[in-house]
């Protein structure tokens, strides 16, 4: 039987699932969640949020800023409205060890925290591999409380597979996630690139998903 042509697959967003239900816990995961789930009741203002990418970072902290409404800014552009305004506020910073790092700002906007507000920082290292040069910085980074996320076991893995696939509408036997399973690289980003291309070359043939296609396209990635 002649295999059919290729499509040529829209490149169509796909909309993450950010809610607090929607993050799956588990014992990589447990207590960075429930830290974030004790807030205010934090062992201090500013807590460190640290994991590899696609750990969850940004579940999490969005999570905490629905909870919160706080805003949320990158590190290289530490907002100034924060740092004078007169309440009690909130603020997230994102991947602080991504890129330049405004090390004046953020160590002004730590200081605020420390008196009317709590912060969140996100990266997926520890302060000390951050590249910075002020002392002060990163004494009272190494100070604060972190909430680490480690790399998935096999039942977390398995669960954000199948949470992936759904998130895309695509349903796929149980026998297609454990072949993933037995060879992918063990990590949440791994599975996001995984589950995308397996969606693009569904699309692309026009076929559902099988164990077969999904071998095919793990030795395609490499």
């Amino acid at each position: 039987m002649p295999e059919r042509p290729r499509q040529l697959p829209l490149d169509l967003p796909v909309e993450p699932r950010y809610g607090a239900e929607d993050f799956l816990v588990g014992p990589p995961n447990a207590a960075a969640h429930a830290l974030i789930d004790r807030w205010p009741d934090w062992p201090d203002r500013v807590v460190l949020l640290v994991g590899p990418e696609g750990s969850g970072k940004t579940h999490l902290s969005a999570i905490w800023r629905e909870r919160t409404g706080a805003i949320a800014m990158p590190a290289s552009a530490v907002n100034e409205t924060v740092l004078t305004s007169g309440e009690a506020c909130a603020v997230v910073i994102e991947d602080c060890d991504q890129g330049a790092l405004d090390e004046h700002g953020l160590f002004h906007l730590l200081n605020v925290m420390r008196v009317k507000g709590h912060a969140l920082l996100t990266a997926r290292t520890r302060p000390r591999g951050w590249g910075i040069a002020t002392p002060d910085l990163l004494s009272r980074l190494r100070l604060a409380p972190v909430a680490e996320l480690g790399a998935p076991d096999d039942a977390l893995l398995r669960a954000v597979l199948v949470k992936l696939f759904f998130d895309r509408q695509l349903m796929v036997d149980a026998g297609v996630i454990e072949t993933l399973l037995l060879r992918m690289e063990r990590s949440f980003a791994a599975a996001q690139r995984i589950v995308a291309a397996l969606d693009r070359e569904a699309l692309s043939r026009g076929r559902r998903i099988t164990r077969v296609m999904a071998a095919a396209v793990l030795q395609e990635i490499g």
